[in-house]
């Protein structure tokens, strides 16, 4: 059975330095570790933010884990924290050009294990859209991930409509990762921000697309969220009834219902918890659901569809779809474009 993992990340074995190119700091280094093939990546003052072992920049090492899983194709995408939304848009157009290259060179040197979405400085939507342009028709990527927000803009924002209309035009799909998670200041402890916080992210970037209408206004998109959705699954029901109750407040840009829209985009099955993902296949349907682990990172799925096989262990209709058929539909795709 061909399995495709949507949600999967990467980097360059170097980064140049920003802060010494750009003339001021806030960027990422990547260090390799003395006497092993592990790398630290700090901030440009050398604080240490996180390690990462090979498999995150080496494609080869990538598939050899991966043929141990018989999980045939990794979409490739950045680490959110390289989108560097932050920084002078002229500037975030150079990082995203250094990574979209990189992701490119990797696909092209397998094609039929690797695909790439790349990656945009939305903080000026439009120069992001001449880059999407440019990655679908030079160099063969077939969608964008994209951060749960965009500095003070939630993904409702009408700045960010030019790039929305270039992924339709492009009919290139969108991957929504929590990044950059607010309340931080709040979270310091018990590493909170990651199992609280970005729960959190993708259900704002959810809401804010649903009561924003940019499905109802940009009807060709395909997006898919990270993390199951995140908290947004198990409180459809309060957004739900607070549109009801409220829709002086919930309704004021789209009279849609927020339960309407299930169904309309997609999640990874990165949920932990086979009950978890039962339900969430019952809410949404498995034609709306991709493998996707988070690779190579310790919170992400260690053994790729062993969460799908415990919910589903005798629907193999089931399977088929979460393993593949729902990835080669978001990403406009057939299964024959992986035949050996």
């Amino acid at each position: 059975m061909l399995k495709i993992d949507i949600h999967t990340h990467i980097l360059p074995p170097e980064l140049p330095d920003f802060k010494k190119m750009f003339g001021y700091g806030g960027f990422i280094q990547l260090k390799q570790c003395p006497g092993c093939t592990d790398f630290d990546m700090v901030d440009d003052s050398g604080k240490f933010f996180r390690r990462v072992q090979e498999n995150c920049v080496n494609p080869e090492v990538r598939l050899q884990e991966y043929d141990k899983h018989h999980v045939h194709v990794q979409v490739l995408s950045t680490i959110p924290v390289m989108f560097s939304y932050g920084i002078k848009a002229e500037d975030g157009l150079v990082v995203s050009k250094l990574l979209n290259d990189h992701i490119s060179e990797v696909v092209k040197s397998n094609p039929k294990r690797f695909v790439g979405l790349a990656t945009v400085p939305l903080q000026d939507p439009k120069m992001a859209a001449k880059e999407a342009e440019r990655c679908i028709k030079q160099l063969g990527f077939k969608g964008f991930q994209i951060g749960s927000h965009v500095n003070d803009w939630n993904l409702s924002d009408p700045a960010l409509y030019p790039f929305y209309e270039a992924c339709e035009a492009l009919d290139a799909p969108l991957f929504v990762h929590p990044w950059d998670m607010r309340g931080q200041d709040k979270m310091q402890k018990y590493w909170l921000p990651w199992l609280v916080g970005m729960p959190m992210e993708t259900s704002l970037a959810i809401s804010s697309m649903i009561f924003g209408g940019i499905f109802h206004k940009f009807p060709k998109l395909r997006v898919a969220f990270a993390h199951g959705g995140g908290s947004f699954p198990f409180t459809i029901g309060r957004i739900q009834h607070g549109f009801d109750s409220r829709p002086d407040l919930c309704a004021v840009d789209n009279k849609v219902p927020p339960k309407d829209y299930l169904g309309h985009f997609y999640f990874d099955s990165l949920v932990h918890d086979p009950k978890a993902l039962k339900y969430l296949v019952e809410l949404v349907g498995a034609e709306k659901i991709c493998l996707g682990t988070d690779y190579p990172f310790p919170l992400g799925e260690q053994i790729p569809g062993k969460v799908i096989e415990d919910a589903f262990p005798n629907d193999k209709e089931t399977q088929e779809w979460l393993f593949s058929k729902s990835a080669l539909n978001w990403l406009g795709m057939k299964k024959e474009d992986f035949a050996k």
